[in-house]
């Protein structure tokens, strides 16, 4: 089912209207530290070409202390932590492969029985990477031979690199992002064989220009060709609903229904710049922006990973990355109305959060985190040798001082 132009027309070059959010929650900034930091990741060829991005969290519900922590690191793979930040297990992408977000599915039937499944774009692939994770915590490859193309029509559009990108998770589906595009698929895993392989079940193209308050039509600067992407996204399965963060433009959210999209697609908040004119210089090859209109939100390009601690059935908090900013926002599960804004500052055991490109939270109690676990990609890590690198910090979520009842 392909459900796009329908949506669009009801959306594109239309004055988009926005939920609440942008109402309220600007007071300052909390200040909070993390309580654990995974080893340093060096994205140069020492490292390995290793690059952290996206965590996800996986609670083993027989044992809790042996949790995980599985983190995307691009050409370096896949890295999975214990509690402690001790990476103990570590995948290399196959050949030309480039693992870029990772979810979870809990649940599925595999060869007979129910497992648990670790779910990976490979963006150089253009694929779904599937990982069975096994009762230890290790993971194991169950990734269907032939897996299709998710977007591209053949190799050499694969080779263009406008491949699967973002990622999040939802009963049997995967909804993913495509690099340098608008649109969304819709994607049911199925086991073929004993391994897992998917399907496609719908489309969804977000706008590229927009109609904005004073009448004039805008689109976000960027490199030409390429249109504003989404890459950040959490599926809030009670709701139906899709939290899906277009980086240029504004964090949206989609129904769901069954396998495909559904209804108008609503703006929870638009990033600061929204509306801002901007010029492509292919000298420098950055964007020169003109005056700040007005129209934007709180955000700061890029709109990045966002997830959800759940407290109940419907209640608990939606997080986002401010990207530009090094701030994160929180919101209320039930209503997205602002609930207020915090920055992970360096402290005795870690070091801050800058640039964040994604984040996975929990609210099941774990070993030294009774009231559960936010995980956040840093994008600054400091190493003591003073190599840029990248890794992730664990936040133990009493930090922030949020009611685990909820709004």
């Amino acid at each position: 089912m392909r459900r796009t132009a329908g949506i669009v027309a009801l959306v594109a070059l239309s004055t988009v209207v926005a939920a609440p959010a942008q109402a309220g929650g600007s007071g300052p900034d909390k200040e909070i530290t993390a309580t654990v930091e995974t080893p340093a990741l060096f994205d140069d060829a020492a490292g390995g070409d290793a690059d952290a991005d996206d965590p996800a969290i996986w609670v083993n519900r027989a044992d809790k202390a042996k949790s995980r922590v599985i983190g995307t690191a691009k050409n370096g793979g896949l890295r999975v932590y214990d509690l402690t930040g001790r990476e103990v297990q570590s995948i290399a992408p196959p050949a030309d492969g480039r693992f870029n977000n990772v979810d979870l599915v809990t649940g599925f039937r595999l060869g007979g029985r129910l497992v648990d499944l670790a779910v990976v774009t490979d963006r150089g692939l253009d694929q779904l990477r599937v990982y069975r994770i096994e009762p230890t915590g290790r993971l194991t490859d169950v990734t269907a031979a032939g897996a299709p193309l998710l977007f591209s029509k053949d190799q050499d559009e694969v080779a263009t690199q406008a491949t699967g990108y973002g990622l999040a998770t939802y009963g049997r589906y995967a909804v993913v992002s495509r690099r340098h595009s608008t649109r969304l698929g819709m994607f049911r895993l199925e086991e073929r064989g004993g391994r897992v392989t998917y399907r496609n079940t719908d489309l969804l193209d977000l706008p590229r220009e927009f109609r904005l308050p004073n009448g004039e039509t805008w689109s976000p600067c960027a490199e030409p060709g390429e249109d504003p992407q989404i890459e950040g996204m959490v599926v809030d399965a009670a709701a139906g609903v899709l939290y899906a963060a277009q980086e240029d433009v504004a964090l949206w959210r989609i129904r769901l229904d069954s396998d495909h999209f559904a209804g108008v697609p609503r703006v929870v908040e638009h990033v600061a710049e929204y509306g801002v004119p901007g010029v492509f210089d292919s000298v420098s090859e950055e964007c020169v922006l003109g005056d700040d209109p007005g129209f934007g939100g709180r955000i700061r390009a890029d709109v990045e990973g966002a997830t959800i601690y759940a407290t109940g059935e419907r209640d608990g908090y939606l997080i986002v990355s401010s990207q530009g900013d090094s701030r994160f926002y929180v919101y209320d599960r039930r209503t997205n109305r602002a609930v207020g804004s915090f920055r992970v500052v360096d402290g005795k055991r870690a070091d801050g959060v800058q640039h964040s490109d994604g984040a996975a939270a929990t609210s099941v109690p774990l070993p030294g985190y009774p009231q559960g676990l936010l995980v956040l990609h840093d994008g600054e890590n400091t190493p003591d040798d003073g190599r840029v690198s990248t890794d992730f910090k664990y936040v133990d979520w009493r930090a922030l001082s949020l009611s685990p009842r909820g709004a």
